[in-house]
């Protein structure tokens, strides 16, 4: 069973933030879906009062960069589709995250699943 969100990337300030605006989608197709629904409409979490909006579509056709002019300031933000490479329904992208998580320390930064012995 394939696990595939629709994410925003954005930088406030010093921090940059990613978040969900769905996830558990079955294939990649209901993610590139849900995220072609809400470009034109997508808006951060802050209270912007649009002006304008562009949106930019990369060469991979499934990524996009929205900018949106408020009153007094522009913002900018990438959608794209990602996938839990651990849930993959394509066999060698889930036994490349295995080999790859099996080599790494228990420290190497996040895992999408429990470490063994838990």
């Amino acid at each position: 069973m394939g696990n595939w969100a629709v994410i925003v990337q954005y930088q406030v300030g010093d921090s940059y933030t990613t978040e969900f605006i769905c996830h558990g989608r079955e294939t990649k197709d209901q993610a590139l879906e849900e995220l072609r629904a809400v470009l034109h409409t997508y808006l951060p979490t802050g209270n912007i009062r649009e002006r304008w909006r562009h949106v930019y579509r990369f060469a991979d056709r499934e990524s996009y960069l929205v900018v949106i002019k408020g009153m007094t300031w522009k913002w900018e933000c990438a959608l794209r589709v990602a996938e839990l490479i651990s849930d993959s329904t394509d066999p060698t992208v889930a036994e490349r995250a295995l080999r790859e998580d099996s080599a790494a320390e228990p420290a190497d930064g996040p895992q999408d699943r429990p470490p063994p012995g838990c």
